[in-house]
């Protein structure tokens, strides 16, 4: 199947604006690159350190520099639950490298919090950023250069991305990365949104909120709503670097034990020291980053990853911008209905026919690159199957050609909507993001009244109060990267629910991130500029009437022209904290970049052309083109 001509065109302008900068990349990791394992250039001493602690099978491997040796970078704790089954993977892995005849070490940890746990606590505010402290720890875990190829062990929120931005940092390493699959369905997602939209309104005690939760998230394994750590599970087998099917196996499978074993394997035979190497930084390119937001167009994923992803691209030399999204968007029909999109928690969309079917249904439809070099031969049809065992062995055989369950999984030709399930909005308060695909189309478009705070404790300080109107827009500024570190907002989604289902109009507007949960009410997110930049959202007062049409892609204050003009950027309220480590975080406040430039807090990419680090305020800041900001969101047909 041909590509659909505005994916190709997408792609092709993608590459264009990322010429040098691409080229400056593939130099450099290609400088990188040794012609024997790259241990062979430390000295004595340092190789003598290196293999220390080893047995004597992989220390005399080690010594003789002929063997292919792995480094783990690994986020296993024990408090995620996603992560905690990752406690055994080090040893397993190891074994397995034996048996081939190679060495496997763990080249170190990186942090692993979890937004499920500091939502609506100044925890929150280190959320973002440490996104770029775990590319920074992925650094120093390959510093040492004692590695021929890299597993990354890492699922949730800010983990792959920051483990991606690493690993690109080390581009010259081949690398897999290695999901640890969701645990099992608990009670109904829509079930627990019911309890919590009852405990907002005072109808639920704590105990059966917390009974709810519980049997919700009740075991080992990802949380099975498709939020942003199982987006990024997606969009990592959309860029052919995660085993194909491997994602939404659950933890303690024979068949997840088997992929482990797989990617093991793959990994070994991927290094400079085979025939077949296959270097990180080169398969991540335009292609593949087109590929893993065509398949979170999709999906209806997470929104988070209009921020990570375009940090991702950059990282890789590579400049994605949200227009692009948006056009990609307007092309790509939603196939999958996945809560908070829909019901069904992943493992039924895995039973449905999970990400095979979806990729399958995308290639044929030329909506997706099936051309791409993966860590697998043969390119992205390979993705079209799925995992089995066959006794013992493991195999792939092509997904199944109609949906398992047509609530959860459609056709290219039959979609849930034409569209994907996110949207650029523009209008005088700059840009911002809203997803659709979890909205009701009757309320895509509200026109209301603004309530202004500057934290979400504030606003529901005011319904407590009886305060609130009918009908409102509620306006929570101050809560970008430089604020405070774009803390998620989903704590507000319980209030604003309950309140949509009393019949009442409601929306958010904020500079603020929503969780990738984000739910059925109206929310356009990550405004940039932000109000901590002089951004127009800092002008809004309460009572200015605001349009928010989602549908039409415009977000706008219907303020008098001079008036608006004229008026100041209200001071913050409600400043970053300084307690449980947010001083620790002030520089990454001070330095962060733009919502659309990524939220960089850290130099990542290749340099510019006069060797000084990209400058995030002055470039694409209102997108890449006039064309590209007053292009039309066109339809899958258009």
């Amino acid at each position: 199947m041909s590509l659909h001509p505005k994916l190709h065109a997408v792609t092709e302008r993608i590459r264009e604006r990322s010429r040098a900068s691409r080229a400056a990349y593939l130099a450099g990791i290609d400088a990188m690159r040794d012609s024997g394992p790259l241990r062979g250039r430390l000295s004595c001493g340092n190789l003598a350190h290196g293999f220390a602690a080893c047995g004597p099978v992989d220390k005399a491997r080690l010594r003789a520099d002929a063997t292919p040796n792995l480094g783990i970078v690994t986020a296993y704790n024990d408090m995620l639950s996603a992560h905690q089954p990752y406690e055994d993977y080090p040893q397993r892995i190891r074994e397995v490298a034996r048996r081939l005849g190679a060495t496997a070490q763990v080249a170190g940890g990186v942090p692993a919090m979890c937004d499920g746990v500091t939502q609506g606590r100044g925890g929150m505010e280190l959320s973002l950023f440490s996104r770029d402290v775990i590319a920074q720890a992925t650094a120093v875990a390959l510093s040492h250069d004692m590695f021929d190829s890299a597993l990354y062990l890492g699922i949730c929120d800010k983990i792959v991305p920051g483990l991606l931005i690493g690993a690109l940092a080390f581009g010259h390493l081949p690398a897999l990365f290695v999901p640890g699959g969701p645990m099992a369905p608990g009670i109904p997602n829509k079930e627990k949104a019911a309890v919590r939209e009852r405990y907002a309104a005072g109808e639920a005690t704590r105990e059966e909120l917390l009974e709810a939760e519980s049997a919700s998230y009740h075991a080992p394994g990802t949380c099975t709503f498709y939020g942003t750590a199982n987006s990024n599970q997606v969009l990592l087998e959309a860029m052919g670097v995660q085993l194909p099917g491997s994602s939404f196996v659950n933890p303690g499978a024979r068949l997840r034990d088997a992929l482990t074993d797989a990617a093991v394997e793959r990994a070994l035979r991927i290094t400079p020291l085979g025939a077949d190497y296959r270097p990180f930084g080169r398969l991540i390119d335009e292609r593949a980053i087109v590929n893993a937001i065509v398949a979170l167009m999709a999906t209806g994923g997470s929104t988070n990853h209009t921020i990570h992803w375009v940090a991702v691209a950059r990282a890789a030399g590579i400049v994605l911008t949200w227009d692009d999204i948006d056009l990609l968007s307007g092309i790509v029909p939603l196939l999958a209905r996945v809560y908070p999109n829909g019901d069904a928690d992943v493992n039924r969309f895995q039973a449905a026919g999970g990400t095979a079917f979806v990729f399958r249904e995308l290639m044929d439809a030329g909506l997706m690159h099936d051309d791409l070099e993966t860590v697998l031969p043969g390119g992205m049809r390979a993705w079209c199957d799925e995992p089995r065992l066959d006794g013992d062995a493991l195999a792939w055989s092509p997904t199944i050609e109609t949906s398992g369950d047509e609530q959860v999984l459609r056709t290219a030709s039959a979609p849930f909507e034409a569209h994907g399930g996110l949207r650029l909005l523009r209008g005088n308060l700059g840009r911002s993001l809203i997803k659709t695909s979890a909205v009701k189309p009757e309320y895509r478009r509200i026109d209301a009244p603004a309530v202004v705070v500057d934290t979400p404790q504030a606003l529901n300080k005011l319904h407590k109060a009886g305060a609130l109107p009918h009908d409102f827009v509620a306006v929570v500024r101050y809560q970008g990267p430089r604020a405070n570190g774009m803390p998620e907002l989903h704590s507000l989604a319980p209030l604003l629910g309950m309140l949509q289902n009393q019949g009442r109009r409601v929306a958010l507007v904020t500079d603020g991130r929503l969780s990738g949960a984000s739910g059925k009410i109206p929310a356009a997110i990550h405004i940039t500029p932000e109000a901590a930049r002089g951004g127009p959202i800092g002008k809004l007062r309460d009572g200015d009437r605001i349009v928010l049409d989602g549908d039409g892609g415009t977000l706008e204050a219907l303020v008098d022209p001079a008036e608006w003009a004229a008026r100041a950027i209200a001071p913050d309220t409600a400043p970053a904290g300084w307690d449980l480590g947010r001083n620790l975080f002030a520089y990454s406040r001070a330095m962060v970049g733009p919502a659309d430039q990524g939220a960089l807090s850290i130099s990542c990419g290749p340099p510019a052309a006069d060797g000084s680090p990209w400058n995030y305020d002055a470039e694409y800041e209102l997108g890449d083109s006039p064309e590209a900001a007053d292009a039309p969101h066109e339809s899958k047909d258009a």
